[in-house]
């Protein structure tokens, strides 16, 4: 049974990563154990995926409060991370826990001594550069919920991405070195095998098909069959970690995806796209009209031309048209 299954740590020890894909798939039939995130946190620390473990420690600490290791994953993370003060709160609620332990007041200690340094050299709490956040939003349209990680150039062939019924994984290797890892449980269940994901340059995006056209309110926790809604699209994505500079990325990341090289027909649709974007009123009446009259076969610019005629069907030369 998989209450009964164990990560000791000499297990996490051996092979780390090996570890960490076993503790993923245990925690999606079993969110709240304890134990098991708290040993994800420590294949994190040892994979130096230290945001990554400060997540799963503190969700350790919450579903075990009186745990005093979670404490002591949640403060070695935050130290790597240098964000001194957090480790020593976290150091000091784990000595109050198990006062046995000696090795949280030698944590204590380095605490002090590292934020005694910053303070001599009056530095600012300033963050390393590889610990630098990777932002991520989300909205949703009808059918899908589309998540959006804003990490630059990450290579492709080292994006992973996972889809469960109510559960997203993500993996991928930043520019810098670093590994980023998301999990997400998700509000509502989703179609693993409708669901994909694109790499640009600027964005990993992720688009998860809905079971059913229902709003969700938020992006993860248990959905409540009582508070369903219609869809109701917003105007504007719904951000789960900022909100006040969202037009403002929108605009750059636009602007980069101008540069954004396409081949076939997605290059064609953007051209198509593009034309239209910046055509004038003839031009945009032109296309619309041609493209609807014809089903779809006919794309004209040419207002004077189409404006004062139906646009017949044109298919290629090797497809029939019908009408349905």
């Amino acid at each position: 049974m998989a209450a009964e299954r164990s990560f000791p740590d000499s297990f996490i020890d051996e092979d780390p990563r090996k570890a960490l894909e076993a503790l993923n798939e245990a925690l999606q039939g079993e969110s709240d154990n304890a134990e098991w995130f708290c040993q994800r946190a420590y294949a994190h620390i040892l994979l130096k995926n230290y945001s990554c473990a400060v997540e799963d420690a503190k969700k350790a600490q919450q579903l075990k409060p009186s745990h005093p290791l979670a404490f002591m994953r949640t403060g070695i993370a935050e130290y790597h991370l240098k964000h001194y003060e957090s480790a020593h709160a976290a150091f000091t609620q784990g000595q109050q826990l198990d006062v046995s332990d000696g090795s949280f007041k030698v944590w204590i200690q380095r605490c002090e001594e590292m934020m005694s340094d910053e303070a001599q050299n009056g530095s600012v709490k300033a963050q390393p550069p590889a610990a630098a956040p990777v932002k991520y939003d989300w909205y949703q349209t009808e059918s899908q919920v589309i998540v959006t990680v804003m990490a630059k150039n990450v290579p492709k062939d080292s994006v992973s991405v996972n889809f469960v019924e109510k559960e997203l994984s993500a993996e991928m290797q930043l520019p810098c070195g670093e590994n980023y890892n998301l999990h997400l449980h998700l509000l509502h269940p989703i179609l693993p095998q409708q669901s994909s994901f694109k790499v640009l340059t600027t964005k990993v995006e992720i688009k998860m098909k809905k079971t059913e056209a229902i709003r969700w309110e938020k992006l993860e926790g248990e959905g409540q069959q009582t508070n369903i809604k219609h869809f109701n699209p917003d105007p504007y994505p719904t951000s789960l970690h900022y909100t006040r500079k969202w037009d403002k990325m929108v605009s750059d990341i636009s602007e980069e995806e101008k540069n954004e090289k396409l081949e076939g027909d997605a290059a064609l649709n953007k051209l198509f796209q593009q034309i239209y974007t910046d055509g004038s009123d003839e031009v945009k009446r032109a296309m619309n009209k041609s493209f609807m009259e014809s089903a779809g076969t006919v794309l004209s610019t040419n207002w004077k031309d189409v404006g004062k005629r139906k646009v017949e069907a044109s298919p290629p030369d090797d497809v029939e048209h019908r009408k349905y």
